[in-house]
């Protein structure tokens, strides 16, 4: 059985209960401002288990734990550089993670296996209270099937959880919409090992040089040293293709592309920052980087719901957010996409 507590404002009775949930080794999704978590005490190995199992994440795929309050970051990490206590002063609570050395209290189940840890604080007073009342530092991937689209909205965490879990907290549709910017701590200069919540170019403006590792633009890595970094991600069950270019020539290519496949008698749907297409389903993501983010697993999910065969997507300029937009809709489309000069 599963509980779903309505949380639109912040209510300490409701979140007693969800918290007592996490104290008792069980999970809880919630929101955050990125995407929803699906949570469990970081340092209980038996309830980390059951994350994976719930998702169907292989064990080797980290998760990221969430606190409170940066002291909570000493009983985690073995070593705090002075980057993290800067870049923490200036974007904590906020989308950012830190990959750094781990302490040995936290169980191996939760790291994937690796003597580091991924920790961030998020900006959302719904999961800063849980966090809080529980008394847990929280481990939460996602809360999705593992390689489905991250969910924005309780109701996406419904689908794939209800009757599976404990607890639901219903917080609204959340904020950011992509999951945060994960950043290695334990190189130096430091390794932007996912895209995120958070743009690059505010990093750098604190940090100075940031390397970016080969599995942001698309290279497996061997060692998941972050979530998203080796195996497929954000999937819908529809085939994804993106189409990348001048926005005239992609759209033309895409109304082309329409027709080839509905020839070949698919179903296609197609997202979008705008334009007029005979697809069978389409989603607009709005005009902004900050929109189309917010809307992106959102309109992967809906186009699923309209059982769609193809998803043609469009993709725009790899900065700002829209690298991040951009990584989790090249791993949709398992790298299936078609450039335009």
């Amino acid at each position: 059985m599963t509980i779903v507590i309505n949380m639109r404002e912040l209510d300490e009775r409701k979140m007693r209960i969800a918290a007592r949930f996490i104290r008792e080794g069980k999970l809880v999704a919630f929101p955050t401002e990125t995407v929803y978590g699906l949570g469990a005490d970081a340092l209980n190995e038996a309830a980390v288990r059951r994350i994976f199992e719930a998702k169907g994440r292989p064990p080797d795929n980290p998760l990221i734990v969430h606190i409170a309050d940066f002291e909570q970051l000493y009983g985690l990490a073995e070593e705090i550089p002075e980057e993290a206590k800067i870049l923490a002063e200036k974007f904590w609570p906020g989308p950012l993670t830190f990959v750094l050395p781990k302490r040995e209290v936290v169980p191996s189940v939760t790291t994937g296996g690796l003597d580091t840890v991924a920790v961030r604080m998020p900006a959302n007073e719904i999961a800063l209270s849980l966090i809080r009342i529980s008394g847990r530092a929280i481990a939460a991937p996602s809360a999705n099937i593992s390689g489905k689209p991250s969910p924005t909205s309780a109701e996406h965490v419904v689908d794939d959880f209800y009757g599976r879990i404990e607890c639901i907290i219903d917080g609204g549709e959340t904020e950011i919409g992509v999951e945060s910017t994960v950043i290695d701590l334990t190189s130096s200069p430091p390794v932007l090992l996912r895209p995120g919540g958070l743009p690059l170019e505010e990093i750098k403006k604190v940090v100075g040089k940031v390397e970016i590792h080969p599995a942001v633009r698309g290279y497996a890595a061997d060692t998941a040293k972050a979530p998203g970094m080796k195996y497929r991600h954000y999937a819908p069950n529809a085939r994804v293709v993106v189409v990348e270019g001048r926005r005239e020539r992609v759209r033309r290519k895409i109304a082309e592309l329409i027709e080839e496949y509905r020839r070949k008698g698919f179903r296609v749907g197609v997202m979008a920052t705008g334009g007029s297409y005979d697809a069978d389903a389409y989603v607009n993501l709005g005009k902004s980087e900050e929109e189309i983010a917010k809307n992106l697993f959102k309109a992967l999910r809906e186009l699923d719901k309209k059982n769609v065969d193809i998803i043609l997507a469009e993709g725009i300029e790899e900065k700002g957010l829209g690298l991040a937009v951009m990584n989790r809709l090249k791993k949709a489309a398992g790298y299936r996409t078609i450039m335009l000069k």
